[in-house]
């Protein structure tokens, strides 16, 4: 079966890291920026790099860019190259093309115009380090929606020693316990009556507000314990 083929477009701190990242996985990967120098930097670890103008569609045109499957916009600060080379792209018929948004507005154009998929990694990033500054627990945040996320926290030791029927988190805080994770392995249908181990992680599902409100709950109680 044939791999997937990417092109990144945009050699910037997020478009390099995906194209390197889907290198090493073992995909063929095509690097293109307008900026030689980007480009030699990158040309090692990639399939293909190419310096090329992305808002010309003759020169899109002749990469071949279209034959890809996947093709991922990462365009940094200028907004209107970023619409432009979406534009092009779709109309050059790409498969499936996810692009990088700088705020909502941004995206929302993105969107009407065409991308499959917008993603948005600053916000993203700030989103967990928020969340992991509001409590050290926190391993991992994932938004859902704009609204709903889902966390990945190790058990505080409040939760400790008590099981999942008696946390009730549902009814406390809105939010549901999709799974427990221990030693690597999954329980992704945990018993109301599995009791929280220290090595617990908990992946719950909520509201991102509910999901706040949970963290800082917590947070307040290890506080007010420690002193």
């Amino acid at each position: 079966m044939r791999k997937k083929q990417f092109a990144v477009v945009g050699m910037g701190r997020f478009g390099s890291s995906v194209a390197q990242s889907l290198s090493e996985m073992g995909f063929e990967v095509l690097a293109i920026d307008s900026d030689e120098d980007r480009i030699q930097e990158i040309a090692s670890t990639v399939t293909h790099a190419v310096s090329a103008d992305t808002t010309d569609e003759e020169a899109l045109r002749a990469i071949g860019v279209r034959n890809f499957d996947v093709v991922v916009v990462a365009i940094g600060e200028d907004i209107q190259a970023s619409i432009l080379t979406t534009l092009i792209l779709k109309d050059l018929g790409v498969p499936y093309l996810i692009v990088k948004a700088q705020n909502e507005l941004h995206g929302k154009v993105l969107s009407k115009i065409g991308a499959d998929r917008v993603v948005y990694p600053e916000r993203d990033m700030g989103l967990r380090v928020a969340h992991h500054l509001i409590s050290p627990s926190v391993l991992d945040f994932i938004e859902l929606t704009p609204e709903h996320g889902i966390i990945e926290i190790e058990a505080p030791d409040a939760m400790i020693g008590r099981t999942l029927k008696q946390l009730d988190l549902r009814a406390r805080h809105q939010c549901n316990v999709l799974g427990i994770k221990n030693n690597g392995k999954m329980d992704i249908t945990p018993s109301p009556d599995h009791v929280i181990g220290k090595e617990d992680v908990l992946v719950i599902v909520g509201s991102n507000k509910d999901i706040l409100r949970l963290e800082v709950a917590y947070a307040v109680e290890r506080e007010v314990k420690s002193r």
